[in-house]
């Protein structure tokens, strides 16, 4: 008979499981907490699309699009694409679920997304994102209370040390089509020293040449037109309302006027939260205004504004978690006890213990069992004189929550 080997995981996934997982959700527990605290609603999206949705929304020239999303064709011949993020499937949601006359709406998901890219540290085909939208509102202040929000999420994980958000405004359309046109000149003047990928951005994408990393860009790009010689006035006061807000917020930032966004829908505020403890990919979140989105998608002109987290890198900068719940071993080392051990588990878990029920398997073996699994109390249900008797034994708990224990196990016993 052949032998049967076993399948490896596909490369660019991951299994989680054990310490990362209990980082991992950590990560999405806090988020889930931090968008209640700002009033987010919570919203669930397909995880494929049609595929116009994503080359629409993300632009035909874009690496995501031309080089990693994974579009298949289905059985009735319908292109689909898994999603490789979450902002235009909620615009999508938006636009054919009429959520337009609950606008403004300020939504929040989180969940696996797909690019095929080269897998490195931090960074996976299948991985998982946090997401926050605000969409209908073209205040400054919306822009300002979604920073807010990711500036509280990365303290309350206590990751916010070494991190820095970089801010800048990419200004209004006029603003906009002023400053291309000034990059495109620029860029032009030195078209023989330009790299090979700044060569193909330069008709459709010159703002992206801002952000290469190839070093015979650098000193090009370095020296381009910055963007503040070409604000309209509404655009440098839009700005100005954000940075005082943040101010107002207590939310620290600085100024990178070479941040950008290659799209034409994206308008006024851009941002990245960086650091330099993931090595070359340093950005742990990221978003700005996207205020022409909808419109390419075949809706009314609609702003929006929001933002993107890696759940993955932020898990890998969590330094301590926080301690998990005591966990209490209850043992039946008798099988006439098996039936008040599940009481007794039952009812110390609705007041908020975690218990871990040890009623199968041998019993004379259940007690060793129930110390090697690390347990921080223990409850043994033994035969004493052909009765049942509770005998209890402390490892780790303090005197409060021993007493909580005993409490609770009193209610038990005379209920």
């Amino acid at each position: 008979m052949a032998k049967i080997t076993t399948p490896r995981p596909v490369r660019g996934t991951q299994d989680i499981f054990g310490d990362f997982e209990r980082r991992f959700t950590h990560v999405a527990e806090t988020f889930e907490r931090v968008r209640r605290l700002y009033c987010f609603n919570r919203v669930e999206v397909p995880v494929f699309e049609s595929t116009a949705v994503f080359a629409r929304s993300l632009g035909e020239t874009t690496d995501v699009v031309s080089k990693e999303m994974y579009s298949f064709e289905d059985r009735g011949g319908d292109s689909l694409t898994l999603r490789p993020e979450f902002t235009a499937g909620i615009a999508r949601a938006f636009l054919t679920e009429g959520w337009q006359q609950h606008a403004p709406l300020k939504l929040a998901t989180h969940g696996p997304v797909f690019r095929y890219e080269r897998p490195q540290k931090g960074r996976y085909r299948q991985f998982h994102q946090i997401d926050a939208e605000v969409i209908g509102a073209a205040e400054p202040m919306a822009d300002v209370e979604l920073l807010a929000m990711a500036d509280q999420l990365l303290k309350e994980l206590g990751i916010s040390d070494g991190v820095t958000l970089q801010l800048n405004t990419l200004g209004d359309a006029e603003t906009r089509d002023a400053w291309r046109a000034a990059l495109v000149e620029h860029f032009e003047a030195h078209r023989g020293d330009l790299s090979e990928d700044s060569l193909k951005r330069l008709d459709k994408n010159p703002m992206r040449i801002l952000d290469s990393k190839d070093p015979r860009d650098r000193p090009i790009a370095d020296s381009a037109p910055g963007i503040d010689g070409y604000l309209t006035a509404e655009a440098a006061d839009f700005f100005a309302a954000v940075t005082s807000g943040l101010d107002a917020a207590g939310v620290a930032w600085t100024r990178n006027d070479r941040l950008v966004r290659g799209l034409d829908y994206y308008r006024h505020t851009a941002f990245e939260f960086v650091t330099d403890r993931l090595g070359a990919q340093g950005t742990v979140l990221a978003g700005g205004r996207y205020d022409g989105l909808i419109e390419s998608l075949g809706g009314p002109s609609t702003p929006g504004v929001g933002w993107a987290a890696g759940i993955e890198r932020l898990a890998m900068l969590l330094e301590e978690l926080p301690r998990p719940p005591k966990k209490i071993a209850v043992v039946a080392e008798d099988d006439d006890f098996v039936l008040p051990a599940v009481q007794y588990a039952t009812t110390l878990r609705k007041n908020d213990f975690a218990v871990e029920a040890f009623v199968t398997a041998n019993p004379k073996k259940r007690h060793n069992r129930a110390l090697r699994y690390g347990a921080d109390a223990a409850i043994f249900m033994v035969r004493h004189e052909d009765a049942m008797k509770i005998d209890f034994l402390n490892l780790r708990l303090t005197d409060t929550e021993e007493a909580a224990l005993r409490a609770v196990m009193a209610k038990i016993v005379s209920a």
